[in-house]
């Protein structure tokens, strides 16, 4: 833990400093050698991703489980695409982990999977345009005047598994405040019995706030679980531009905003 506490540390001290980490796919080898060992142990699969609309390494698993599929006719393995990130897909790990504990068998688990991992919304708020033209996803023009006009998009994932933004406010506190009023669309009746996952990058002080203004804005969620989650290194955009989001379950599936 001491030593993974460094890594963070140093990688966020670089990232302040405008370096920029850069990440691999897991090849199909790596895949074929992990999901291999637990088949060989007598056990069945169900490998669960982040939506593939994110993520080309859901490819390589794909292949390696198409192949040690018919390695091992007799164990069951397979892929779920989730079409979650982040704390979104936690949570939905999570209820599967929990029915399987539960004694629910393999296919019992499979079907729910499918039945339900639409019911998981996502939304950000980037502070920082910067880093998403450094990855690709605005023009240095956009970037450019966003940044000079203090322009932060919300960022939704629709049923695509795709980063779409849905509004673009003027100020950070009017765009945390936005994105807390936009939950309103994702509430059902029973997600203040469900756990509701608020991330962040290298902001926790400013997470805390959020979660707090999120209850005051909807009290009915007082004595909700609501964890709070900082994001891995490589999943993240620096921390300078302190990425909040939130992820809750609810009764219906999303729709473009």
């Amino acid at each position: 833990m001491i030593a993974q506490k460094k890594v963070v540390n140093f990688l966020m001290t670089s990232m302040r400093a405008g370096k920029q980490p850069n990440t691999s796919q897991i090849t199909e080898y790596a895949y074929y050698e992990f999901l291999k060992e637990i088949l060989e142990a007598g056990n069945d699969v169900l490998f669960v991703d982040m939506t593939r609309a994110l993520s080309s390494s859901i490819n390589n698993a794909e292949r390696a489980i198409k192949s040690l599929s018919e390695e091992f006719p007799d164990r069951k393995i397979s892929l779920l695409d989730s079409y979650c990130v982040t704390g979104g897909l936690a949570l939905f790990l999570k209820q599967l982990v929990k029915r399987h504990e539960e004694g629910w068998d393999y296919d019992q688990l499979v079907e729910w999977g499918n039945a339900h991992k639409l019911e998981y919304i996502h939304r950000f708020m980037v502070e920082d345009l910067q880093w998403l033209r450094r990855g690709g996803r605005l023009s240095n023009a956009s970037a450019l005047l966003g940044t000079i006009l203090s322009i932060k998009p919300l960022i939704y994932i629709p049923d695509s598994g795709k980063l779409v933004s849905f509004k673009q406010v003027r100020g950070r506190k009017k765009a945390l405040h936005s994105l807390i009023d936009s939950c309103a669309d994702d509430i059902a009746d029973y997600t203040k019995d469900e756990e509701i996952s608020i991330i962040h990058a290298d902001a926790y002080e400013d997470a805390v706030a959020f979660r707090d203004d999120f209850i005051k804005t909807y009290p009915q969620f007082k004595d909700t679980e609501i964890s709070i989650m900082q994001l891995g290194t490589s999943h993240r955009k620096p921390c300078r531009s302190r990425l909040h989001g939130y992820h809750i379950p609810c009764g219906k599936t999303q729709t473009k905003h």
